[in-house]
């Protein structure tokens, strides 16, 4: 009885802190939900939630309505800036967490307006990290890295709402039902800050082209044992005319360094492709027929 107690109190706590801060968002024929993160009245929801409109409305709990603006959107992370257009009434903002410190079979608290219904708080654990969600923008295709996965009840409207811990810091902005008692959240990290602070200056993410398409794939135990490395990317695909092609990469290269950075997966050089990586050599290791390879891709700008 004192554990239920005590879960109780935690999950009521952090409902308390947030309900408030999570308004309700309306943008043309799209709805779901959005965090606030700044006390000027900048909201954070999914690039989903708010499509291709220019305008919204916010609404929270308290009866509080206020006209917001599209800042920005990055379809490739599933993520949206908006601005409220008098922050001035507004509600205190969230606090932010840390995704990278967060354990499978944590408690979380999903907030947000599933099915309309303004204010609605669900728990449940962290059951899986590191999982990929594709997104898509365009002719572009990308995987949101280290999305957290979590058995707390979601439904359509909990899109860009928030997953808090048990200290009501939020660590994730929901974005997916993934299947019965399965959903997904963007996690909020030194990546997601990246992105929300580079929408709020530019309007939009800039991002760099290298032209490949791998999978993780296990290092052979002789270069394992002299290099310390247990996994690359092996590269399945090299797109003719890419940056990866012009500087001499091939399928089947196994992928160890970008950047001079280990590298196991995808992500691992996703991570390295923003805008500052445009037009910059950018030093990529492989093992080739058992031999290492040194090339230098200059990545093009994502259009």
């Amino acid at each position: 009885m004192d554990e239920l107690d005590s879960y109780s109190r935690t999950v009521s706590a952090v409902a308390a802190e947030l309900t408030g801060r999570v308004a309700a968002i309306r943008t043309g024929r799209g709805s779901g939900s959005a965090v606030l993160v700044d006390a000027d009245g900048v909201l954070v929801t999914n690039a989903h939630v708010v499509g291709d409109a220019h305008r919204g409305r916010a609404d929270f709990v308290d009866g509080t309505q206020t006209d917001v603006m599209v800042v920005g959107t990055d379809p490739l992370s599933d993520l949206a800036v908006l601005r409220a257009v008098e922050p001035g009434d507004l509600p205190q903002p969230v606090q932010l967490g840390d995704a990278d410190q967060l354990v499978v079979g944590q408690l979380v608290v999903a907030v947000g307006n599933p099915l309309g219904l303004a204010g609605s708080v669900t728990a449940g654990v962290v059951s899986a990290l590191g999982r990929a969600l594709p997104t898509r923008s365009g002719s572009a295709g990308r995987v949101v890295e280290d999305v957290i996965q979590t058995d707390a009840a979601l439904n359509p409207g909990n899109s860009g709402g928030a997953l808090a811990d048990s200290h009501a810091r939020v660590v994730g902005i929901n974005t997916a039902v993934a299947g019965v008692g399965l959903g997904l959240a963007v996690p909020v990290n030194a990546t997601t800050r990246q992105i929300v602070a580079t929408l709020l200056a530019d309007g939009r993410v800039r991002r760099a082209y290298l032209g490949v398409v791998g999978a993780p794939a296990p290092v052979p135990a002789s270069v394992a044992e002299r290099y310390s490395r247990r996994s690359g990317l092996r590269l399945v695909e090299v797109i003719g005319g890419s940056p990866a092609a012009h500087a001499g990469l091939r399928a089947g290269d196994l992928v160890l360094d970008v950047g001079r950075r280990p590298v196991q997966d995808a992500q691992g050089i996703q991570r390295q492709l923003f805008g500052d990586a445009i037009g910059v050599p950018l030093p990529v290791t492989v093992l080739r027929n058992g031999a290492m390879v040194d090339v230098v891709a200059v990545p093009t700008e994502l259009r």
